[in-house]
């Protein structure tokens, strides 16, 4: 059997698309040179007040930049649309389109009914109307997606991620898979490691935990910085001071360092990793409960039974969360019961959970500052001046009147930060700091792959692209939010 090509049959088409990408490159480089030679106004301004676009050499430029960016962007999706039909028989890229296949269903769905209803979406809604922010979702929900239909469903894999198969061992993208049975995917799409197991594979089974836990940690971080930054800002004083000055205590610390004393075995053996989690993991629970009680403080027939509710499954979930193996601290000298084997909803692995709570625990500090410096601006305005005179308690104002009028910058900086999370946890695994070797998490990939870098590149390369495009798409998206909230 034959190694595959890159486009198999599409190759006729590479010539189009590497003119297209080739006038693209160009026609930005020179917009952008265009932009610093001064040059008067050439657009014409109507009886209205609007204007005609420019006519001059940026807008010829800018018109050539549009059309070569729509020219990519056909190419590409005939790429995605033909591999899908065509398979193999494309390429590699044929190949991974038709693995690809539920992705592709998902995201048209996506786009499709956010488009048809987007402007009874509110600000998600909006976010259709920018180009830069519609991409950046694109691709963050190109990865959402194919970590969950890859590592949660098992969709996309072709191979099992841990398996070794003999003489696949550094073997290059398109390689037949040696001695392959019936039932065997017959191709190394991506190549394989030097464990000889699959690159494709597991890259889009690593995806599966980034996705799993970047979000959920920077919602715990954003938890605990709101639920201290906002009463630290509105109330000032020695409060105010204590918590800034632990929040700057732990910024001033080597991010990196801090890491390395929270993952070795010699403090994990302390329990300290447990001890943080059973104090960060509460802070949800604690901010639905304030915010529960100060919405319906009014009426305690329906506040009551409400946090009954609540509270009792929040607080199951933050057992649950906490608790491994029936202990809620286990050290070689002692051991904190937790919840009984029989109730207990679910174990987090001990390596992911150490992982989990020192990534809360880096950036709750930095969401704690943004969200004191909005509630120290915000608590200055009339109309928490027209609450405080109703009567209105200190924490209805701080989560129903302060907390909404800062949405704006906490959703951005929402997106960035899951960002930095990513890369933060993609540095842990390429130190070895992260989850457990065999893993098949980006950061770990790529230190396993950098050895035969300069021989073999595919294996470092294709997880290190990976996680550029998911950045990429988060900052893409924070960018389209903020340019949309600035418009409200």
């Amino acid at each position: 059997m034959e190694p595959l090509t890159w486009t198999g049959a599409l190759a006729p088409l590479n010539l189009f698309l590497a003119l297209a990408v080739g006038v693209l490159v160009i026609a930005f480089v020179a917009q952008m040179l265009a932009s610093l030679v001064p040059s008067g106004d050439t657009r014409a301004v109507y009886a209205d007040g609007s204007m005609a676009a420019d006519k001059g050499l940026s807008g010829f430029l800018g018109v050539i930049l549009r059309y070569a960016i729509l020219v990519t962007v056909g190419i590409t999706v005939l790429y995605i649309i033909a591999g899908v039909l065509m398979g193999t028989n494309a390429g590699i890229v044929g190949g991974v389109m038709r693995q690809l296949l539920p992705v592709w269903i998902a995201l048209v769905a996506t786009f499709g009914l956010s488009l048809m209803f987007k402007r009874r979406l509110g600000l998600y809604g909006k976010l259709f109307d920018s180009t830069v922010g519609m991409i950046g979702f694109g691709l963050v929900m190109f990865w959402v997606y194919a970590g969950f239909f890859g590592g949660a469903l098992d969709l996309i894999a072709t191979h099992d991620t841990l398996s070794q198969f003999s003489g696949m061992k550094n073997k290059l993208p398109g390689t037949p898979l040696r001695g392959a049975e019936e039932g065997d995917y017959q191709w190394f799409l991506l190549g394989g490691d030097n464990l000889a197991r699959d690159v494709f594979s597991r890259l889009f089974d690593g995806a599966w935990s980034v996705v799993q836990i970047a979000p959920f940690a920077t919602i715990f971080a954003f938890m605990v910085g709101i639920t201290l930054g906002l009463p630290a800002g509105y109330y000032g004083g020695r409060l105010d001071t204590v918590l800034s000055f632990t929040a700057n205590l732990i910024l001033a610390f080597p991010v990196i360092l801090l890491f390395y004393l929270l993952v070795t075995p010699e403090i994990r053996l302390t329990g300290l990793p447990s001890y943080m989690a059973l104090v960060l993991f509460v802070f949800p629970l604690v901010f639905v409960g304030v915010l529960l009680n100060s919405r319906y403080y009014t009426q305690p027939s329906l506040r009551t039974p409400l946090l009954a509710v609540v509270l009792g499954i929040g607080g199951w979930l933050y057992l649950s969360m906490v608790s491994t193996n029936g202990a809620l601290v286990e050290t070689p000298d002692y051991k904190i019961p937790g919840l009984p084997a029989a109730i207990d909803g679910f174990d987090i692995d001990p390596q992911l959970l150490v992982v989990f709570v020192a990534v809360v625990f880096v950036n709750a500090p930095t969401v704690f500052r943004i969200v004191r410096g909005l509630a120290l601006d915000i608590k200055t305005r009339d109309y928490v001046a027209a609450a405080q005179t109703r009567g209105e308690g200190p924490w209805y104002i701080m989560l129903w009147e302060i907390l909404p009028n800062a949405r704006g910058p906490l959703i951005v900086d929402f997106c960035l930060r899951i960002g930095y999370t990513t890369i933060l946890l993609g540095t842990l695994g390429f130190f070895g700091l992260g989850l457990a070797s065999e893993s098949p998490d980006w950061g770990t990939t790529i230190n396993s792959g950098r050895r035969l870098l300069s021989i073999y590149p595919h294996a470092a390369i294709a997880p290190a692209l990976s996680l550029l495009t998911l950045v990429l798409g988060l900052n893409l998206l924070a960018d389209g939010l903020r340019e949309e909230s600035l418009r409200d």
